[in-house]
């Protein structure tokens, strides 16, 4: 009887997770993060109470990357005082800094951001490539559900980051695998502006036989590094090598709030680990997420199935993730979603989505507060959920509540 009234309980909040309940909770959702949204600018400009000192966004970072290179000495982009100085001339002395350690490919984008005004810069950004991310999103689930209520779109574009960017062309070119290879190949090959995301993607490529793609997305990576080449020179290159490897130092310290990170190096951090203990636990992850990549693309499954198994893995193995990256996670719980179109959602899957979800409405401030490192739970979660779903399709028999 015990095991009955649990089974029903399940059954009922899993009931309360369907569509039509999940579209109101959402706008409901999407109207506080707005209110939200307001308060915060206000907030950042002094407006609710008196600020100890200005504040900006991590945009800022790109702009002044982009400013330099437009002020032809982009190599500075990666020297911390200047790069510093010209972010505070973007907006206000006084600001904390953000780092930059993003390829000079990245340059590329930020110095057409910084012809514009700072905010212009900023909101052009933030809505193209949000819009980008929300045609791959609709096109990945064929329906209108409304994904910019994710809580991590709310911390992106707060942030102003560029995880919308990431997502929309991992997102892109998991959609076109299949169907036009070579396009699905440009597109991976573009990650090479954020390159922590696309470890895993050679990964799949080859354990599929995807050589055209694969071939593709070495050439885009290729072409965009010799533009960035021919555009900024050898110095600026030279500069990031030399500031990439000495970035270590930065992750390792805590000067980017430990509390932030999503992965297991930021979680055996914000325990008190060594550093060495950190980078060994990442260096596992990245070998068991690679492996389980391999396996799925070489299976033959659904391109649902893969997809969403390579998002997560990437997510799970990225050396560096923040927070904010998590739009990344909630493009592989959208292939998951479609996934289910065969082979259905469970009512277990439905309520751990659920909880993942209320914890991604601030992983940072959790953490902060329980001094546990919330935020890696969410992508070992989401990971986790698409093993099981991939045992259920080599099995064959549906992993069904009642069953448990």
């Amino acid at each position: 009887m015990a095991v009955s009234t649990e089974l029903a309980s399940f059954r009922l909040f899993s009931g309360m997770l369907d569509r039509q309940r999940l579209i109101r909770y959402w706008g409901a959702l999407l109207a506080i993060e707005l209110f939200a949204s307001l308060f915060f600018v206000a907030g950042t400009y002094g407006l609710i109470v008196p600020l100890a000192k200005p504040a900006t966004t991590d945009s800022v970072s790109f702009y002044a990357a982009g400013a330099l290179a437009g002020a032809e000495t982009p190599q500075l982009a990666y020297d911390e005082a200047q790069h510093y100085a010209a972010e505070e001339r973007a907006t206000e002395a006084g600001i904390d800094y953000n780092f930059f350690y993003y390829p000079p490919i990245f340059i590329l984008v930020c110095a057409a951001l910084a012809r514009l005004p700072y905010v212009a810069a900023f909101l052009l950004f933030e809505t193209t490539t949000l819009a980008a991310y929300l045609l791959v999103a609709r096109a990945i689930l064929d329906k209108p559900d409304p994904v910019i209520a994710f809580p991590a779109v709310f911390w992106n574009f707060g942030f102003g980051q560029n995880a919308f960017l990431t997502a929309a062309l991992f997102g892109a070119g998991t959609l076109y695998i299949d169907r036009r290879p070579v396009v699905a190949g440009l597109l991976f090959g573009a990650l090479c502006y954020k390159p922590q995301f696309g470890l895993l993607i050679p990964v799949a490529l080859a354990a599929g036989g995807h050589w055209r793609a694969f071939a593709a997305a070495f050439a885009s990576a290729s072409v965009l590094s010799l533009l960035s080449l021919a555009a900024f020179g050898w110095e600026t290159w030279h500069n990031f090598l030399t500031a990439a490897s000495a970035s270590s130092a930065v992750y390792e310290s805590g000067r980017i709030r430990l509390s932030g990170y999503i992965n297991l190096f930021g979680a055996v951090r914000h325990l008190g680990g060594s550093p060495g203990l950190a980078y060994a636990m990442q260096a596992g992850a990245i070998v068991a997420a690679a492996a389980f990549v391999a396996c799925v693309w070489r299976g033959g499954f659904s391109l649902p199935i893969r997809a969403a198994s390579l998002a997560s893995a990437a997510l799970v193995a990225a050396p560096l993730a923040l927070f904010y990256d998590l739009v990344l996670g909630e493009l592989a719980v959208l292939w998951l979603f479609r996934a289910g179109a065969d082979n259905r959602v469970t009512d277990w899957e439905k309520i751990a989505l659920a909880g993942l979800f209320v914890l991604s409405l601030t992983p940072r401030s959790l953490a902060e507060f329980s001094h546990l490192p919330i935020g890696v739970f969410i992508p070992l979660v989401v990971a986790a959920l698409i093993v099981l779903r991939v045992f259920r399709c080599t099995l064959g028999a549906p992993m069904r509540l009642e069953a448990a």
